[in-house]
């Protein structure tokens, strides 16, 4: 059996049966022609995983590395294997006057779960700048680009959460990014930068992030824990009647999103607390490891939250983090 404590920021004690490292593309045909009609599971930094118990399974840690630059007039291209680090890639980008990641500086795990997620944060969504994604096609055991218009990318979603779950590795990631580079900061705390460079961004974000957000490192937790709930007019104005100062950004005509850290705040649930997992007290949206926790205070906690959402706001809320049990992924 194989420790999962250090492979996943939760850091619960659990194991799995064992452990594959991917450090070079050549060993995917062979890894999963070994693997066939076995469990498995595909692991990068681990920073939106969590395994609540032992894992029946082997887990396939991604490695990857390597980047390649080109530009033309209008744009520079990134290469980036799947397996590089996502911080550490828009720091290297900003340092070389490539603008475009700096508001999403600090998002923890690796470059290949940025398209899986389609990473987000302070008005910039990750799919916005990938021009394509190639993948290890399990089935077919062949190697596939598909373009970012093909990734259906919606709010935190990707078609690799949905029909190419566990059926595709990502390998490598192609980045466009436009050398006329507009700031982005619609969102607060940006917005109130007098005229700020892209370097002004990443380290108001950096400095956010780092105020807000518990370090994995020195606390178990996987960053934001539910997703920020998109919710009607109708919705949303039923709401305000009881709270009309409720935080909000309007999406469209239609739809408006809500902080889902205020929901839980209004609820009372900072610094509370089940079998040693904790509501943080500065960031609700965030659950922790006390040091102590498991799998089943985990679940009882997030479910209980997600219960008094629900019956207080008519909103139900979805978790943003993977849920992993001894079987593979486990519903809220």
């Amino acid at each position: 059996m194989i420790s999962l404590k250090e492979l996943h920021t939760f850091g619960f004690d659990s194991l799995a049966e064992s452990l594959i490292e991917i450090v070079h593309r050549d060993q995917l045909v062979p890894t999963f022609r070994t693997l066939k009609g076995q469990q498995y599971y595909l692991l990068g930094e681990g920073s939106n995983s969590v395994f609540l118990e032992d894992y029946l399974g082997t887990i396939v840690l991604n490695k990857l590395t390597g980047i390649q630059r080109h530009q033309d007039d209008a744009f520079f291209y990134l290469s980036v294997a799947s397996g590089e680090s996502w911080h550490d890639l828009v720091k290297s980008t900003l340092s070389m006057g490539i603008y475009g990641f700096e508001n999403l500086a600090l998002i923890p795990g690796t470059v290949g779960a940025a398209p899986i997620q389609n990473i987000g944060a302070y008005g910039v969504e990750i799919g916005t700048f990938i021009e394509s994604v190639e993948y290890f096609d399990i089935d077919s055991s062949s190697f596939i680009v598909i373009s970012g218009d093909d990734c259906k990318f919606e709010y935190r979603d990707s078609i690799f959460k949905n029909a190419l779950f566990q059926k595709a590795v990502i390998t490598q990631v192609n980045f466009k990014l436009p050398k006329q580079n507009v700031v982005e900061q619609t969102y607060a705390p940006l917005n109130q930068l007098a005229d700020p460079s892209p370097l002004d961004i990443f380290n108001e974000v950096v400095k956010v992030r780092s105020e807000k957000l518990p370090d994995p490192k020195k606390l178990g937790n996987a960053g934001s824990f539910y997703k920020n709930p998109i919710v009607t007019i109708k919705q949303f104005e039923n709401i305000q009647t009881r709270y009309d100062s409720v935080p909000h950004f309007r999406i469209d005509n239609s739809n408006v999103k809500i902080p889902a850290a205020w929901l839980i705040d209004q609820l009372g649930y900072k610094g509370k607390s089940c079998l040693g997992v904790k509501c943080h007290e500065r960031q609700p949206l965030v659950l922790v490891n006390e040091g102590n926790g498991n799998g089943k205070g985990l679940l009882m906690l997030a479910r209980k939250i997600k219960l008094d959402v629900s019956q207080n706001f008519s909103i139900d809320l979805e978790n943003e983090v993977r849920l992993v049990g001894n079987n593979g992924l486990v519903n809220l």
